[in-house]
């Protein structure tokens, strides 16, 4: 079977790479001159299962409403007379509740462990070089009631599979002694040892590499401007996708199946043919550091929970991501959010870095309100979903890139997830996915 991937990020691309291996003809269509050059390139880098509690639970309401106005803020959102950012917000406050939360946690633990598994198997099969470390996360608090209101959500990852362990603050710092010096602030964290880190960007481009061998078409540079359907009803299907190549002619590319993966510029297209995802982008920063000494620079990857920061080895270099601003799609950076990187990076590690020569970054990551992607069925019986992955694309990709290669190929996926526009297997808590 034929198969046009739109996107070729880390879902794009691991969606190739399965769907290649299935036996399929696949083509993949990207505007950017490369892969991974968008929200794919230089994100915190973490493959973090342990980090599956929603953004959405009940404790975040009220830390919205303390963050509103100020532009470091953790949370930024910035009211705009758009529809999609109003009902995205109360799509998200909806998603607050302990059950909803709860809920959302099982299916992003789920997705989440059978992407780190299959990534360990591509790792294996490929011998693809990332600054892959094993060494797991570490998670740390600088405030007691945030520590305190992690426990119950850790607690639920541990019954689910994931081992996420809750610590002391002399345990975080015997796992990394680079935090030494702040010793006094930290209350408590939690440790995944299973859990890892790696240059998405290089991981996604040399998987990009070793499709093409396999037979694999890219075609970059080449913009997509609309689906094209055929007939009405249940009978309704996608025969193609109009694009502008890379000199500027416009095509029309054919297949039997289509697979969406194209983050938050997902929405603009599926919405004139009916489809309607609560995807909203949100924009995420970065920083990378050279690092000088390399002994007072961290080795695990962490999460600092008080500035929603991640903090990445990769080499010889200092990665640092977080924060999110809810702006629409500009990526201008933000001199204010990005000194506040800075300030705190150099507040935790002050001699570990080159903090004059910092490479600051921005990427629209395509939030759902309850950080659930949607991956499975459209609709339209050949048009299938594999996008809204937010924050955790890295460590969903090569998982959602395997499913919904199974799905296009008339198989149920192994792991137990909400599937769009097919019924769940476990109902116990749950509710049934919903048809898109």
């Amino acid at each position: 079977m034929k198969v046009i991937v739109l996107g070729s990020g880390i879902i794009g691309t691991a969606s190739a790479w399965f769907l290649n291996k299935a036996g399929h003809d696949v083509t993949v269509v990207e505007r950017q001159p490369g892969a991974a050059l968008e929200t794919s390139f230089a994100n915190g880098c973490q493959i973090s299962v342990s980090h599956a509690e929603p953004w959405a639970n009940p404790a975040a309401p009220m830390k919205v409403l303390k963050w509103l106005g100020r532009e470091d803020a953790p949370l930024l959102y910035r009211f705009r007379p758009e529809w999609l950012q109003w009902k995205w917000g109360m799509h998200f406050l909806r998603e607050c509740t302990p059950a909803r939360t709860a809920y959302n946690i099982r299916q992003i633990v789920a997705i989440s462990e059978y992407s780190r598994q299959t990534l360990q198997a591509v790792r294996a099969e490929t011998g693809i070089d990332y600054d892959c470390l094993t060494r797991g996360i570490l998670h740390f608090y600088t405030d007691q009631k945030d520590f305190d209101d992690s426990l119950p959500a850790a607690k639920l990852m541990r019954e689910l599979g994931c081992p996420r362990n809750s610590i002391s603050a002399e345990e975080v710092v015997n796992i990394e002694p680079a935090l030494a010096r702040i010793r006094d602030k930290i209350v408590g964290g939690d440790f995944t040892a299973t859990d890892e880190s790696g240059d998405i960007y290089k991981f996604t481009t040399g998987l990009a590499a070793k499709a093409t061998q396999a037979g694999v078409d890219f075609r970059f540079n080449t913009t997509v401007t609309r689906l094209l359907i055929e007939g009405t009803g249940a009978d309704a299907k996608i025969t193609g996708v109009e694009v502008i190549d890379a000199e500027g002619r416009h095509q029309v590319l054919r297949a039997d199946a289509f697979v969406m993966a194209m983050g938050s510029f997902s929405v603009p297209l599926l919405t004139p043919i009916g489809i309607d995802l609560t995807i909203y982008p949100g924009k995420g920063y970065s920083a990378t550091y050279p690092i000088i000494n390399s002994g007072a620079a961290p080795s695990v990857s962490l999460t600092d929970d008080g500035y929603k920061l991640v903090v990445t080895r990769l080499g010889d270099r200092l990665r640092v991501a977080g924060t999110c601003e809810l702006n629409g799609y500009t990526r201008d950076l933000n001199s204010a959010r990005c000194d506040a990187i800075t300030r705190r990076t150099q507040e935790l590690f002050p001699d570990a870095c080159d903090y004059d020569n910092p490479a600051y970054w921005t990427g629209l990551r395509p939030l759902t309100p309850s950080n659930v992607p949607y991956i499975g069925k459209t609709k339209y019986n050949n048009l299938f979903l594999n996008t809204g992955h937010g924050t955790l694309g890295w460590t969903m990709g090569c998982g959602s890139g395997r499913a919904v290669a199974d799905l296009v190929s008339g198989r149920r996926p192994e792991v137990d997830f909400a599937f769009t526009g097919m019924p769940e297997r476990s109902h116990i808590g749950s509710v049934k996915a919903q048809p898109v």
